[in-house]
């Protein structure tokens, strides 16, 4: 189904316009997606993010700037989710050795065996994603590669 039947609006201002909503809703849709695999584990997308993040850089240790860095979500409170995760023992944090300012933090085995268990999950995520071919998926990630370049001139 097209964007116009999803959304009930059959004019759109431009292309660009089509496109910005369109790109906008299939977000919304997609992030639904993904909190319904993970809503019966008691974790948002954002704290699955950190906990790829960290199994990702695993076994060093990110602190909480690093782990922001990394994030699809830059606007969210990093220290904050990690001590949701920690209270739910998916990840450790210690005091950094070079810099007591900072907080080492690393994912737990008990993390570790969550994603294990979610990557199963996500993987009916991929199959929605077999609509398009691995070209056009290129395709469509370049030009999103493309949109967010044309926004640092």
């Amino acid at each position: 189904m097209g964007i116009e039947k999803e959304i009930h609006q059959g004019k759109f201002s431009s292309s660009g316009q089509k496109a910005m909503l369109n790109i906008l809703f299939t977000y919304g849709w997609l992030t639904e997606k993904m909190k319904n695999i993970l809503a019966p584990e008691d974790i948002t997308t954002q704290q699955y993010n950190i906990l790829r993040i960290l199994r990702g850089s695993a076994p060093q240790p990110l602190s909480t700037l690093q782990i922001r860095e990394r994030m699809l979500d830059r606007m969210s409170d990093t220290s904050r989710i990690v001590d949701r995760l920690l209270a739910k023992q998916l990840v450790k944090k210690v005091i950094c050795n070079k810099d007591r300012r900072l907080v080492d933090v690393t994912i737990t085995d008990k993390g570790q065996a969550l994603l294990k268990k979610l990557d199963v999950q996500v993987k009916r995520i991929d199959e929605i994603l077999n609509n398009i071919t691995p070209k056009e998926a290129e395709t469509v990630s370049n030009l999103l590669d493309k949109l967010r370049d044309g926004s640092k001139k």
